[in-house]
């Protein structure tokens, strides 16, 4: 019950409370620990970056369905990030709501998150070799799909630029091995 004693001891505690709503038949989950973020703003973003998907790529949204369980939005030392064990793509809760990014450029991250989830479950399916061995491999692709759909939108041209960047660079740089320790501690 929303407002009940759980929901003040939550807040008086400082912890973060998820909300979950379902949006376009996908869970969205978002733990908000900023109290500068509207997490309304949050699922509003989530709404219009997933109706932008079907509208412009209805076949990679049918993808994203059925490989993706849910998104979750919180805060994250990168942009995003796709969790095999849970199917679970995550999208950073201050770039969900950052105005410098278009909605296109947002919904490019969860494209490239979600062809993540795409190779992993060709790889369980088809024996396609697996993000830890090729690493520069599977994000040249994720990259493609980033640039397909930048090319789709008519506000595309960030999109085009960061995917077109990305590809040019060597292995090491496009799929760059992270010290996520010292990520966790640069976000905090």
């Amino acid at each position: 019950m929303p407002g009940g004693w759980f929901d003040s001891l939550v807040r008086r505690m400082g912890l973060p409370r998820a909300e979950s709503r379902v949006i376009a038949g996908i869970p969205v989950d978002v733990i908000n620990t900023q109290a500068d973020v509207e997490t309304r703003e949050v699922f509003a973003r989530a709404e219009r970056i997933l109706h932008r998907i079907h509208t412009y790529q209805p076949a990679r949204y049918a993808h994203l369905r059925r490989d993706v369980l849910r998104i979750v939005v919180e805060r994250f030392p990168c942009r995003g990030a796709y969790f095999s064990d849970r199917r679970a793509v995550l999208l950073e809760l201050t770039f969900m709501v950052n105005a410098q990014f278009s909605d296109s450029q947002v919904a490019a991250c969860l494209i490239h998150e979600a062809m993540h989830a795409r190779l992993d479950r060709l790889s369980e399916t088809f024996g396609i070799r697996s993000f830890d061995v090729e690493r520069a491999r599977h994000e040249r692709i994720c990259r493609r799909a980033e640039l397909d759909f930048g090319q789709a939108v008519p506000d595309g041209a960030p999109v085009i630029q960061r995917a077109t960047d990305s590809l040019a660079m060597a292995d090491d740089e496009v799929a760059p091995s992270i010290d996520w320790d010292e990520a966790n501690r640069r976000l905090h």
